[in-house]
């Protein structure tokens, strides 16, 4: 089965895990060939209905199964048939990845272009403007608040987006 190179590698193991949930990744882990109904995987994976067909439906919102219907003539019963379609994955995962990048770019530059204050007992942060409207002292523990260097995220920041272009085989999108 095709499935079983994809299933043994743990970035997609993870990638359907973070889909589906505990729950759902015996559905997503056994993935059988040719079409099956919802109740016989939950038949032979002991597991809910419900669940499997949560499950399934993230799959197939993710384009990774899809489905057909088949009414019976006797009862009139719609019974869905499952298919799924493991091979794009590859092409999810690179797409979740340039949407991290996109992220990551915006944030950095929300991080480069404030100023950020602290309050150490309640560990929170604060942009200037909140700062000031507060006076420089924490709502919740009436500490002053104290000026904070975000340099050491912004370069943690920027590695991760050069790691992510270099994988992704991007230009720079953004000058530093």
């Amino acid at each position: 089965m095709a499935f079983d190179e994809l299933l043994n590698d743990p970035v997609i193991q993870k990638y359907l895990h973070e889909l589906v949930g505990p729950t759902g990744m015996p559905v997503a882990a056994a993935p059988p060939d040719g079409e099956v109904t919802d109740e016989e995987l939950a038949e032979e994976l002991g597991l809910e209905l419900n669940d499997v067909r949560r499950a399934l439906f993230i799959l197939y919102e993710n384009d990774l199964a899809t489905y057909r219907r088949v009414r019976d003539e006797d009862s009139g019963w719609l019974t869905y048939l499952w298919t799924f379609h493991y091979e794009n994955i590859p092409e999810n995962l690179q797409s979740e990845m340039y949407r991290l990048l996109d992220a990551l770019e915006e944030r950095l530059e929300y991080e480069r272009s404030h100023e950020f204050y602290l309050s150490e007992p309640a560990g929170i942060r604060f942009e200037f403007s909140e700062a000031m409207e507060l006076g420089f002292q924490c709502p919740e523990t009436g500490a002053p608040l104290e000026p904070i260097e975000n340099q050491e995220m912004i370069d943690a920041m920027e590695r991760r987006i050069d790691s992510l272009q270099s994988e992704l085989n991007v230009g720079v999108t953004q000058t530093v």
